[in-house]
């Protein structure tokens, strides 16, 4: 009878091993992603849209440079960038020294492959959701010639649905539902540590040439089918020139889901030209 049990707990333990192996296995992949250098922490960019307080940037641009990111993008924002934010970046002067501004966010982000909003507050149309382990894991599937931005909304309001449709996903950071309300600069400093905590954790992989093609499409290039894609549906009568409303943003929820390649964007954009071209 002992040797019966000590046979179904070594049968057990092996079990145990195997599952483990293939646990480890699945992480390893997903760390080295077939070969292709990871993302790299300079390719990845804040962006703080209309903040109206100095101290706000100042304490958000300490929690970047304390994460080793240093990419800080401001698009309208309606304060001064002076002595209080100085002050409150105790030190990380860099980042505000490099900072960049933009008029709007469709600026800040075209070049971006991957555009991620932070959001507490659910919207009519629901936009596809992330928790940050979930975020951390989509950075890290890109390459080193992908670039990503994390965008930060108003500190009373935050992103509109005009700028929220602009990004591919929102990420949530779980908090206390009774008190759910996070400061800027916490919120930026959460994600910060969760991208540097896995990023120092990753193993480099050895390089292999990737086919640009088959890299993610930029914000830029995807705006560029939008507009293309309302304009042949306007085109062929599906849709109403005056009032594309709810249909185009379902259609912006369903393609920016699917993160689109370049090489699908220009098939996407080559039927819509053949389209437009038996149209007459």
């Amino acid at each position: 009878m002992v040797f019966g049990v000590l046979e179904k707990a070594r049968s057990l333990a092996n079990d145990l091993e195997i599952d483990q192996k293939g646990l480890n296995h699945k992480y390893s992949a997903w760390r080295n992603r077939q070969g292709r250098r990871q993302m790299k922490l300079q390719n990845i960019r804040i962006v703080m849209v209309g903040t109206t307080h100095p101290g706000n940037i100042g304490a958000a641009a300490r929690a970047m440079h304390n994460m080793s990111i240093g990419q800080l993008t401001l698009v309208d924002p309606q304060c001064p960038i002076g002595e209080i934010a100085y002050a409150r970046a105790s030190g990380a002067n860099v980042i505000l020294d490099n900072r960049e501004t933009c008029a709007d966010l469709r600026q800040a982000i075209a070049d971006c492959n991957l555009v991620i909003a932070t959001s507490a507050r659910r919207r009519s149309l629901a936009w596809p959701e992330l928790d940050p382990g979930e975020l951390v894991e989509k950075l890290f599937a890109m390459d080193d010639s992908s670039h990503a931005a994390l965008v930060f909304g108003r500190e009373h309001s935050g992103l509109n649905n005009e700028e929220l449709q602009l990004c591919n996903q929102m990420v949530c950071i779980p908090t206390n539902p009774d008190f759910s309300s996070l400061n800027l600069a916490s919120a930026i400093q959460v994600l910060c540590y969760e991208i540097y905590r896995c990023q120092s954790t990753l193993t480099e992989a050895a390089p292999r040439e990737t086919d640009e093609q088959d890299l993610p499409a930029s914000s830029g290039e995807i705006e560029g089918y939008f507009e293309h894609l309302q304009k042949s549906l306007e085109l062929t009568g599906f849709l109403n020139p005056r009032q594309p409303g709810l249909i185009m943003q379902r259609l912006r929820r369903l393609y920016l889901r699917s993160e689109m390649t370049r090489n699908e964007i220009n098939i996407l954009r080559g039927m819509l030209t053949a389209i437009e071209k038996r149209r007459g």
